[in-house]
């Protein structure tokens, strides 16, 4: 199986030990995953600014860098869903479909391709997950509260499978954190209600560890916690799975 990695603009300035936590953990579980270096960005910056014409060339240039992999692994939902749902905007070449189709968040190629349901290890932690908009509605990696109230997801079930581990019951499960990329630059004040809202959800049920499959949304909620000096650590998913797996 020919793998590569994708790592988000984001995680790659701001967030590089996540990347390397990613393609770590994908080693241990026994896949080898390429790094092609001419990658960039999915677009998804510009085209949520109104610009996607622009984007079109980063489009092109996604397709081009991993057309010959059976599957681009991604650390970041958001990515994901861009790639998967947006890239209708091209010529929907063989080529393109392809990479549309074999674009893939690191959680789902965990479960889904690999067929791992636990993984080995211990955390004793209570941890808090944020479901991403992207990831949960837009990706279906987990159930959503206006459907039904059981919780349930891959990312749950992967985490609640370690030893020790106490996963926090949120009064709202699935609130978004109002990061919504260039949201929180035009709607800041809401955006930045919204992220206190969520953080302080963890806060009151007693949170000590923040984790997400998408490290936007969670770079958001980390500048909350380090603006008010709040007990409480944010990681990746990858952070914890490759710290606690053989």
């Amino acid at each position: 199986m020919k793998v590569a990695l994708f790592v988000p603009c984001y995680v790659d300035q701001f967030y590089p030990q996540v990347g390397i936590a990613t393609i770590q953990l994908l080693e241990k579980l026994g896949v080898k995953a390429a790094y092609p270096p001419a990658q960039t960005c999915c677009g998804q910056p510009l085209a949520n600014s109104g610009c996607e014409r622009e984007a079109l060339p980063i489009y092109r240039h996604f397709v081009e860098t991993f057309k010959d992999y059976d599957y681009t692994v991604v650390p970041s939902g958001s990515c994901v869903y861009h790639v998967q749902k947006h890239f209708d905007k091209l010529e929907q070449t063989p080529e393109v479909q392809r990479v549309r189709a074999t674009t893939i968040d690191l959680i789902d190629f965990i479960t889904q391709v690999l067929e791992i349901k636990e993984l080995p290890g211990a955390y004793p932690h209570k941890v808090g997950l944020h479901l991403s908009c992207h990831g949960q509605r837009g990706l279906h990696q987990a159930n959503e509260s206006e459907m039904t109230p059981v919780r349930d997801g891959q990312l749950r079930r992967l985490l609640g499978g370690l030893d020790g581990i106490e996963l926090t019951e949120l009064d709202r499960n699935d609130e978004c954190c109002g990061f919504g990329g260039t949201f929180c630059v035009s709607e800041a004040a809401i955006s930045g209600r919204m992220g206190h809202d969520r953080v302080h959800d963890h806060l009151r049920n007693g949170t000590q560890v923040l984790t997400g499959g998408d490290m936007s949304c969670l770079m958001h909620l980390q500048g909350i916690v380090r603006r008010q000096q709040l007990p409480m650590r944010v990681l990746h998913a990858a952070e914890i799975l490759n710290g606690v797996t053989p």
